[in-house]
């Protein structure tokens, strides 16, 4: 692992970095964390997807795939990213917790998950700065680490208790 690709990197992909890395591990500790609904929750929700939109925001200023005017196919994810924390926080105001949950877990998926997969495709800085220098062992341990919360978040039953 090497930080050099990044330090050259231009501006925005490095804004993007310093952004996308807190809310990967921040989104992760809310999806795991017992303490849904309390006043710490709402905070670092809060901060998660402020997180998030300044993630897809600064993406729009990435041009390194150009596929049409400078964009491709992964900047639909930075909006899908946009459109779901407006979701999810539009939902928990509403008081729909179930609906919150499922927009903010899509929301991780795809805007960490899917997207941060994306970065590791061969030729992309976050393939140089990852496995530059590494064995696969470490890359699929990457790997693994952030797919975490997607595997012991559980949305939740369908059941209704009885009154």
């Amino acid at each position: 692992m090497t930080l050099e690709p990044l330090l050259q990197a231009p501006l925005a992909v490095q804004i993007h970095v310093a952004t996308v890395l807190p809310a990967a591990l921040l989104g992760a500790f809310l999806l795991l964390w017992r303490g849904k609904g309390s006043p710490l929750h709402r905070m670092l929700g809060k901060m998660w997807m402020l997180l998030m939109v300044a993630t897809a925001l600064s993406s729009f200023f990435i041009h390194e795939l150009n596929v049409w005017h400078g964009f491709s196919p992964i900047h639909i994810l930075s909006v899908i990213t946009i459109v779901g924390c407006y979701n999810a926080y539009r939902l928990a105001r509403s008081g729909n917790i179930r609906a919150h949950r499922i927009a903010v877990t899509r929301t991780y998926v795809s805007g960490i998950l899917i997207a941060g997969g994306f970065t590791l495709l061969p030729y992309r800085i976050m393939n140089q700065v990852v496995f530059s220098g590494s064995s696969a062992e470490l890359a699929a341990l990457i790997g693994i680490l952030i797919c975490i919360p997607v595997f012991f978040y559980r949305l939740p039953s369908r059941s209704k208790s009885a009154p």
